[in-house]
C-alpha cells in the first residue's frame, strides 16, 4: 500500500480562486491562477533538488564503521529515490504548463467534461474528472495492476 502523500507547500500557499457568477470555465484569469500554482510548485521542487545536491556533497563522509557507512548510504538512497519521484513530477508539471499554453487545460482526457477548479487546486496536474479517475482506479484494482 502506498504511503500517504504530503500536500506540497506550494499547494497550501495560494488563495483559492472564486469564479464570478456565469464566469467562463478556464478563462484567462483561471489559467493564470493555475500557471502560478504550477510555477510555484516547480520552484519548490527545484529548490529541493539544489538542497539534495548540497547535502550529498557536504555530508558524504567515509565512515570506517560499516554500519555507519551503510546507514549513511541508505539515507542517501532514500533521498535519491525521493528526488527521482520529484523529477517525474517536474516532467508532469511541465507537461501541464504546456497544456495551459495550448489552451487545453482543465478538461477530462477521458470524457471531456470540466475537471473542476477545486479538484485542480488540490491536484493541478489532474487529467481526469473524479468519475473517470475513480473508474480507472477500480479497473486497475480489478486487473491487479
Amino acid at each position: 500500500m502506498a504511503a500517504a502523500a504530503q500536500t506540497p507547500e506550494a499547494l497550501k500557499r495560494f488563495t483559492p480562486y472564486e469564479p464570478a457568477p456565469g464566469e467562463e470555465y478556464m478563462n484567462d484569469q483561471q489559467l493564470a491562477h493555475f500557471r502560478e500554482i504550477l510555477l510555484d510548485w516547480k520552484r519548490d521542487l527545484m529548490e529541493e533538488v539544489d538542497r539534495t545536491v548540497r547535502h550529498l556533497q557536504e555530508d558524504a563522509n567515509n565512515y570506517a564503521d560499516p554500519a555507519d557507512r551503510a546507514t549513511q548510504e541508505e539515507g542517501f538512497n532514500l533521498e535519491l529515490r525521493t528526488r527521482d519521484r520529484e523529477r517525474k513530477l517536474l516532467k508532469k508539471i511541465n507537461e501541464t504548463i504546456d497544456k495551459i499554453d495550448e489552451d487545453d487545460y482543465g478538461f477530462c482526457e477521458a470524457c471531456g467534461v470540466e475537471i473542476g477548479i477545486r479538484r485542480l487546486e488540490a491536484r493541478p496536474t489532474a487529467t481526469q474528472c473524479v468519475d473517470c479517475k475513480t473508474l480507472a482506479e477500480l479497473k486497475e484494482k480489478q486487473l491487479g495492476g
